[in-house]
């Protein structure tokens, strides 16, 4: 119209220069969502399909909702303050409280990281590689790419690594599953009242949100030196990890679905490495050793992030110093902390006869007693003005805030009662 003018299109290199920080930025969010599918969490995902068939795929997209939630709200602190979780905790409720979080911290990741190990070992089984050599080997290789690397090329060691999850999905196809009851039952809600189905329901949720996830985001955000004027894609970049995890786990169920759940064999899977031999006859045995490589790779995966993560946490929390970037003569506590874990979990799984079940459940206890402190303190962080300025979480961001940390934590509780019963029995 006349008197009126229109607004010139943004210029092409406008979206180039966007993209190019977008891949500048990228890595923080992809990566720790896709650590959350370690031995632990396949494991979970593939008995929930191989004993429920596609019954608990709709729970992917509230399951989806509440990861990006909580690893936004770390990310935004990280991006906002340049502090990791631990120092936070630290300057805002004191060093006791502090020191009995970063304890429990430590001995739950410990525990995490034996679980690794073993599933390290369990899926190099399927390949013919013995506990002995497969088990050492993973640790050295971890170590030396902690140690030797800076963190920009750690990071792409661990970005491929995400790519890897890939074989998921190509097992699934092999796998030949009926799409259309795929994709019913990934919008329709089910329930049974059976105390199995609510319990693989409490743990398919429960699996999502762990309490290490939230210090290593924030932490890495911090290392990698995200500003504030780009913590918009810092934000898509874990937008697009938690919804890239979870595409992971439906295509694990609906593998495990497709195959497994129909023969009647379910009931007796009840670990990830048994699920993917079982595969073998069912889907092929590309398929098998596809979904075992994927297995090992989680493992492998989770096995160097998680002893980071503590690493990181712990030395934030005391004041020392801290990076992937660092020397060990600059960093002595960060490196020989690593170092130990890393040590002490693969020393564990090849020790014969050690009662392996009972220190990963034990881990899990102590998991989702801190879960639900870790994700208030959080919230009372993100919400401080003197903390976050202008960046603190909205009303309605807060209101699915803290719906979330409620159901978290009664989801917990029961995960807790549950693994206790489980250990005291074991």
């Amino acid at each position: 119209m006349p008197g009126e003018t229109t607004a010139a299109p943004p210029p092409r290199r406008s979206l180039w220069r966007n993209v190019m920080v977008f891949l500048a930025v990228v890595g923080p969010g992809l990566i720790t969502a896709n650590v959350d599918n370690d031995a632990g969490g396949i494991a979970t995902y593939s008995i929930a399909g191989a004993q429920f068939g596609n019954k608990l795929l709709w729970t992917l997209v509230p399951i989806t909702i509440a990861l990006i939630v909580v690893q936004e709200m770390s990310a935004r602190m990280g991006v906002m303050t340049g502090k990791g979780l631990a120092d936070l905790i630290r300057e805002n409720f004191g060093v006791k409280v502090t020191f009995w979080i970063m304890l429990a911290l430590l001995v739950a990741d410990v525990g995490n990281t034996i679980a690794e190990f073993s599933g390290v070992a369990a899926s190099l089984d399927i390949f013919g590689v013995p506990t002995w050599l497969s088990v050492p080997a993973t640790a050295l290789a971890v170590w030396l790419l902690v140690l030797k690397g800076t963190y920009r090329q750690v990071e792409k060691v661990f970005l491929v690594a995400c790519l890897v999850y890939l074989a998921y999905p190509v097992s699934t196809f092999l796998a030949h599953p009926d799409w259309g009851t795929v994709l019913r039952a990934s919008v329709t809600p089910s329930f049974q009242l059976g105390g199995d189905y609510v319990g693989m329901l409490i743990g398919v949720v429960g699996t999502t949100i762990a309490p290490w996830m939230q210090f290593y985001l924030q932490s890495a955000v911090v290392e990698k030196g995200v500003k504030p004027e780009h913590y918009a894609h810092s934000r898509l970049d874990v937008i697009v990890g938690c919804i890239i995890t979870d595409v992971v786990a439906f295509f694990i169920i609906v593998a495990c679905a497709a195959t497994i759940f129909p023969t009647g064999m379910g009931a007796r899977i009840e670990s990830a490495e048994q699920a993917a031999v079982a595969l073998g006859p069912l889907a092929g045995r590309h398929a098998s050793w596809l979904f075992a490589f994927g297995l090992f790779n989680a493992s492998f995966f989770a096995a160097t992030i998680l002893p980071l993560a503590t690493a990181y946490y712990v030395c934030e929390a005391f004041g020392w110093e801290s990076g992937i970037d660092k020397k060990w003569g600059e960093a002595k506590q960060f490196y020989g902390l690593y170092t130990g874990i890393v040590a002490l979990g693969a020393a564990v799984v090849l020790i014969p006869g050690f009662p392996l079940l009972r220190v990963i459940l034990a881990s899990q206890v102590v998991n989702g007693i801190l879960l639900p402190a870790i994700l208030i303190f959080m919230l009372l962080l993100v919400n401080d003005r003197r903390i976050m300025g202008k960046h603190v979480n909205g009303r309605w961001f807060n209101g699915i805030a803290w719906t979330t940390t409620v159901v978290m934590i009664g989801l917990t509780a029961w995960l807790v009662i549950d693994n206790l019963r489980k250990l005291l029995g074991a």
